[in-house]
């Protein structure tokens, strides 16, 4: 059983959701992002997301667009991220670590070699935003080979016949995006996303991250109550910008909220 598996599995017969923060590698400085993994483990962190430096991250708001800026500002390049991988992985051998961005690192590192260097590396899931199902089979066959899971996004404009595809394509979880839009941008409707998971359930019987538009203590909570998974990812990179120039306090300052909100989740 993978990592991933394993983290949700023990999390459903101890009755709790998963907490899973996102943090872009190398921001604002490369040697912030290892501290930080840890810091947010220990404050209630089940899945770490860490975000791939790319210079036009379609997907994200302007927060995590100048995050990718910060770390690219750095050359913090795919392989400097899988180093910090295999650094966590010398203290943590439980903490799932999933590497979320865009295929273009991938595809100039090559499939074959970033499958192996990934899973030398610890990575347990990959979720390349910008590659469809349909484009990665190549890429599906040599990740499965090297049981990384390969985690797909699914919208609220995703109709179902596309989500019962996605899911068949997919493991590890499904990460539904639950505003409209790109990260940050939106408020969300706990009520809508309910209604899309009970879509999403027929079709899969993976667990089911929500992420886009949880701010705060209450919309993690909200959240918790109907999907499997809470992911949060813009309020934390927030927090980093403003710290960028104490970069001491990083770790400390996003635990803090990792921590509220895993209490809040697990209230």
């Amino acid at each position: 059983m993978s990592r991933i598996s394993s983290c949700f599995e023990k999390l459903k017969v101890e009755g709790r959701k998963a907490l899973i923060p996102y943090v872009t590698a190398g921001d604002p400085a490369p040697g912030v992002t290892l501290p930080l993994m840890h810091a947010m483990v220990e404050s209630g962190a089940d899945i770490i997301e860490l975000g791939v430096p790319f210079s036009d991250p379609m997907a994200d708001g302007p927060v995590i667009q100048l995050a990718c800026e910060r770390a690219l500002s750095h050359n913090t390049s795919l392989r400097d991220v899988l180093a910090v991988v295999v650094e966590f992985r010398k203290t943590d051998q439980t903490t799932p670590v999933v590497l979320m961005g865009y295929l273009n690192p991938i595809e100039v590192m090559g499939y074959e070699v970033f499958a192996e260097e990934a899973s030398a590396a610890g990575v347990d899931g990959v979720l390349t935003v910008d590659l469809p199902p349909e484009e990665a089979v190549e890429f599906g066959a040599l990740m499965k080979a090297k049981d990384i899971d390969v985690i797909y996004l699914l919208a609220p404009t995703t109709v179902e016949s596309r989500v019962e595809k996605i899911c068949a394509a997919g493991s590890g979880y499904v990460y539904y995006v639950s505003v409209k839009g790109v990260t940050g941008s939106a408020s969300l409707d706990v009520a809508d996303v309910a209604s899309k998971l009970d879509v999403i359930r027929k079709h899969t019987d993976m667990p089911v991250g929500v992420g886009f538009g949880i701010r705060d203590d209450a919309s993690a909570r909200a959240v918790s109550e109907v999907a499997d998974g809470v992911i949060v990812g813009s309020v934390l990179v927030n927090k980093i910008a403003e710290l960028a120039d104490q970069q001491d306090k990083i770790p400390e300052a996003v635990a803090a909220i990792t921590g509220s909100m895993r209490q809040a989740m697990d209230k």
